[in-house]
């Protein structure tokens, strides 16, 4: 059976998507219109943007969602998924390429969500850390012994796993980790704590967004990162699309899932190659492959 994964934010690159524009009719047409859409050229900033252009949150969500989205609908009968996933903002590509969501909702979804997160990322000092070398429960324990709000955020594989919170207590967690024997704790470059309760202002004006948004059942079961299993009704896709903002990314449990539900290959639709490295060392046995159109 065939899982197609669908990036988040960071698979960025300037060049994305360009070749895509050249060789497809479909291809420029959805491109042009997410212009209209975005009130911007966002494919100037693709295709020939510097990495920090590419960086800014209003481009990078949109972007990362434009590539993945646009490839998945130019591959015509070829793309027949059996199962889809998103990583964190992902989980929009996803659903947009399993019919869920159509193109146009799904791009301003996707750059309201953009704009929220950044606001919330200004309100308080915020960051994440990616710790590795370290069971998951070890760090959710770590987490829960620090003063001030820091939480596991993105379980991405074995080993594997993101924290999220007030910069302070993400810095504390980060010593209390590498005492509890982790390999690494690093604070990353982001602009602030992603899928954290930091995120809760930006949750808030998200859901009224999405609520005013037609979701449809899928054309294949979805699996969520808020739940890691397959979900099929358009009323909980809604539900668990609203609470991702503020809750851990289970890509780990995802994969899993996937794999015992009979995913043997997996193929990552967008920029760059994380996820098919993350499945590796999720379920080392499985396929992986970059989707071409």
């Amino acid at each position: 059976m065939k899982a197609y994964v669908f990036p988040g934010q960071g698979a960025q690159f300037t060049g994305m998507g360009k070749d895509l524009y050249d060789s497809s009719a479909t291809a420029k047409e959805l491109f042009e219109k997410a212009n209209d859409i975005l009130g911007f050229r966002i494919t100037d900033i693709m295709f020939d943007g510097t990495a920090d252009q590419l960086k800014e949150t209003k481009v990078t969500q949109p972007a990362v969602f434009l590539h993945s989205v646009i490839l998945a609908l130019t591959m015509g009968d070829s793309f027949k998924p059996d199962m889809v996933a998103g990583h964190s903002l992902g989980e929009f590509s996803a659903l947009v390429a399993a019919g869920a969501l159509s193109f146009e909702d799904g791009l301003k979804l996707v750059s309201q969500r953009a704009l929220a997160m950044q606001k919330a990322c200004e309100i308080t000092p915020s960051t994440m850390a990616a710790v590795l070398g370290l069971e998951d429960k070890v760090v959710e324990d770590v987490c829960e012994g620090v003063e001030g709000i820091v939480v596991a955020a993105n379980y991405n594989c074995p080993g594997q796993l993101v924290i999220s919170g007030e910069t302070t207590a993400v810095e504390l967690a980060c010593e209390a980790l590498k005492a509890a024997g982790a390999k690494r704790a690093l604070i990353l470059p982001v602009g602030g704590a992603f899928h954290s309760p930091m995120m809760e202002p930006a949750r808030e004006e998200l859901a009224a967004a999405i609520e005013q948004t037609t979701f449809k059942n899928p054309v294949c079961p979805v699996y969520q990162n808020v739940l890691a299993t397959a979900v099929s009704d358009a009323d909980e896709i809604k539900k668990n699309l609203i609470i991702q903002l503020t809750a851990p990314v289970k890509w780990t449990q995802s994969v899993q899932n996937m794999v015992a539900d009979g995913a043997t290959e997996f193929i990552e639709v967008g920029p760059g190659n994380v996820l098919q490295g993350l499945v590796k060392k999720i379920v080392k046995e499985a396929q992986t492959s970059a989707a071409a159109i």
